[in-house]
């Protein structure tokens, strides 16, 4: 039924125009999407509640493959993100510093074609926005296999990466193997990653790894894996407390000098290396809050003063570091395998929900990162939040009642659920 809602979706998108076409063109396909949640969240309560065949995991891995190959070939339906990662890599195979130019800068006019120039977002205003890490990626895909196809096939790699690393730990962590289909049959990575091609899948991939060598008690490959994860997309850096114990030099000193050396080769931008960051967290209203989903939503019952933005944004630093204080500071990881990789994966997955509920991103990509871990420390609340990320490719103008849908529920899930389980330990 996944696969069959998934081929029903191809043929919604199919001829389309290229990137988003807006809600009236997008409705349909999100309602496929849904359906396909529904789906996901009860093959999930399966798995999770019920002793399955080994042939399980047959079932599973087919039936992620198929979903991934139908929507591999087409060109991204609902976000025009990937032809800027083809132009990065472009450019810098060029030996140009993406960080230094605009697209439609006359000095890159001889890199411009018909394939891909005219879908790049903010061609006329933006440099880059992509942390290095990500900046790197794009101009290794621009060196193999160049084109919208080769940066997709790319992205699809990291995800399959993700998932051939998610069975390895479920395999250490003494969990069945079907509970591979938590990451596998969600629609959001299939859909963001298979589909639109998504850098996330990058991150995703890198964080799966991160996980596996902090089972392995390979702390400064841990640390390189997370810096490489924080440089694609900047909030896997919330879950770096998680990895780390109280005075672990080896960890935070590697993890510094990886985000160092992943900046080097690009710092002859100047100033400019941080490219349209500052400017998409001011469009976005990061910034001054008027993009954040809880004080949009305060703000429909009363007024909110200037300074609610700036007191949010210290209030959700200060949880944060509350948190990694008590999983830093707290009992060391366990010696044994199977309880270190789900103790990991738990704390990694409370941080950067924290943060991603926290931040309330306006794009379902950017819960890909999180979805590994949700494989591996299921929780209703979790299970939902990444079902249902999918609603937000309807919210062009960031209205909270979208977000509500998407947040309210995930966090009423994690409060009701929370008392039981203390009870029950």
């Amino acid at each position: 039924m996944l696969v069959a809602l998934t081929a029903l979706g191809l043929a919604l998108v199919a001829g389309r125009p290229v990137g988003n076409p807006g809600p009236g063109r997008t409705l349909d396909v999100v309602l496929v999407e849904l359906g396909a949640g529904l789906l996901y969240l009860a093959a999930a309560a399966l798995v999770l509640r019920r002793t399955l065949p080994t042939g399980a995991l047959w079932i599973v891995l087919a039936a992620a493959f198929a979903m991934r190959a139908l929507l591999l070939p087409i060109a991204p339906p609902l976000s025009s993100d990937l032809y800027r990662y083809v132009w990065d890599g472009r450019v810098q195979a060029a030996g140009i510093n993406p960080y230094g130019f605009l697209p439609a800068d006359k000095r890159l006019a001889f890199l411009r074609d018909h394939a891909v120039f005219p879908h790049i977002n903010r061609a006329y205003t933006s440099r880059t926005i992509y942390p290095p890490a990500a900046e790197a990626a794009f101009g290794v895909a621009a060196w193999i296999a160049p084109g919208v196809a080769g940066m997709k096939a790319m992205m699809l790699g990291c995800d399959l990466a993700a998932i051939a690393v998610l069975l390895v730990l479920l395999r250490l962590a003494d969990r069945p193997p079907a509970q591979l289909l938590l990451y596998a049959w969600a629609p959001m990575p299939v859909w963001e990653f298979a589909a639109n091609g998504h850098v996330d899948a990058l991150a995703a991939a890198l964080v799966a790894l991160a996980l596996l060598a902090g089972a392995r008690a390979r702390r400064g490959l841990a640390g390189v894996l997370l810096a490489a994860a924080t440089l694609v997309k900047f909030l896997p850096v919330a879950i770096a407390p998680a990895f780390w114990r109280r005075w672990d030099l080896r960890l935070a000193g590697v993890f510094a000098a990886t985000i160092a050396l992943l900046y080097a080769p690009y710092l002859g931008a100047g100033r400019r290396v941080l490219g349209f960051l500052p400017g998409y967290a001011a469009q976005e209203g990061l910034l001054s809050g008027r993009g954040v989903f809880l004080l949009d939503l305060l703000r429909l019952v009363m007024p909110l003063p200037g300074w609610a933005g700036p007191a949010y944004a210290a209030a959700l630093a200060a949880l944060l570091a509350a948190l990694a204080l008590r999983y830093g500071f707290g009992p060391p990881l366990p010696a044994a395998a199977p309880a270190r990789v789900l103790l990991l994966a738990r704390q990694a997955a409370v941080l950067g929900a924290v943060a991603l509920v926290g931040v309330s991103p306006h794009y379902a990509w950017y819960f890909g990162w999180l979805a590994p871990l949700v494989c591996l420390a299921p929780s209703p609340a979790l299970l939902y939040l990444v079902a249902a990320s999918v609603l937000l490719t309807l919210d062009p103008v960031h209205h909270p009642g979208i977000a509500a849908l998407v947040y309210l529920p995930s966090a009423g899930l994690a409060l009701g659920v929370r008392p039981a389980a203390r009870s029950r330990r």
